[in-house]
């Protein structure tokens, strides 16, 4: 593929050093105790380093404490994998990465969770969305079948799922149980400004909430009368953006995944979240979201045992 032709995608000891300038810059960081500078190279194993901390003394690499560790996956693999799914619209799925890097189709599925595992925000995203006044748009959807419908005979039903979205900015999405005031108010009280300009549909719990949580305004458009975008004082009053976002999202699931089980799908909101809050209109290119989201798989373990 022509957009693997540097070399960091070519060889696992050209993609050790990239990932190293992408995950400690100048100086090493242990990732065991966090000492910087203070390592040295084991001279018959390139790559891997010794803390020179009394403390610690312990060995490390560049995927230590990342969700590359314990991966006997080339490295160089592992970062054609980064790129094909931070640049794929509405996703990879674990087979076209199975074709596209010659691995296995088990191997495939673990890199692509692992990778997910690294795109999930988790601490690093911004406490409030909306702050400084800015405009959040709510809304609501289903995957599978109507929640209290009765189950296939594949057991699938539907799955209920919220997403904030700021105008120009970020989304986060968030698995939960239905969509009452219940549900919903714990994740607004922690992703949501109180300063922020409110868009949701006229479904009342979001009075409710507002009532409860408090926003700089509250402004509905009702569905129910084929009302889907109005105008006040030069305001745009709507759900649209974050109906584009879920227009995404659900071309991805039913055309590209086709199939998600219920404990991996909080997972597949991280990918599309990122993808979305790092996306070409804000200036982040393939080559770079691709790098935020290996910068991202620091820290973070995902084990084959612990895949959900």
């Amino acid at each position: 593929m022509s957009q693997f032709n540097a070399p960091h995608f070519q060889n696992h000891d050209d993609a050790r050093k990239y990932l190293e300038g992408l995950r400690w810059g100048a100086e090493r960081v242990c990732p065991h105790c966090g000492t910087v500078g203070k390592s040295y190279e084991n001279a018959k194993k390139p790559g891997v380093y010794r803390c020179a901390s009394k403390e610690c003394r312990k060995d490390f690499t560049v995927t230590t404490k990342s969700v590359m560790e314990s991966s006997h996956i080339k490295l160089h693999v592992w970062l054609q994998a980064f790129y094909l799914m931070a640049s794929s619209k509405k996703g990879m799925s674990a087979h076209q990465l199975h074709r596209s890097l010659g691995v296995t189709y088990k191997t495939a599925w673990f890199l692509a969770h692992r990778i997910r595992e690294a795109m999930r925000a988790g601490g690093l995203m911004a406490p409030f969305l909306g702050s400084g006044g800015k405009t959040v748009e709510a809304d609501e959807t289903f995957i599978g079948r109507k929640l209290g419908a009765k189950k296939s005979r594949a057991g699938h039903h539907k799955n209920a799922v919220l997403t904030l979205v700021e105008r120009g900015g970020a989304a986060r999405s968030f698995h939960i149980d239905g969509a009452s005031a219940g549900d919903i108010l714990p994740i607004i009280r922690n992703n949501l400004s109180r300063e922020a300009k409110l868009m949701t549909d006229e479904a009342s719990h979001y009075r409710v909430i507002v009532d409860i949580h408090g926003v700089a305004s509250h402004k509905t458009v009702v569905h129910s009368r084929d009302e889907y975008v109005r105008y006040e004082a030069g305001e745009t009053i709507s759900t649209n953006t974050v109906e584009g976002y879920y227009s995404i999202f659900k071309r991805g699931m039913k055309g590209v995944y086709q199939h998600c089980a219920e404990k991996h799908l909080h997972r597949y909101l991280a990918e599309f979240d990122f993808r979305y809050s790092n996306r070409s209109a804000l200036g982040v290119e393939d080559g770079e979201r691709a790098d935020l989201a290996v910068k991202g798989a620091a820290g973070k373990r995902l084990t084959y045992r612990q895949s959900h």
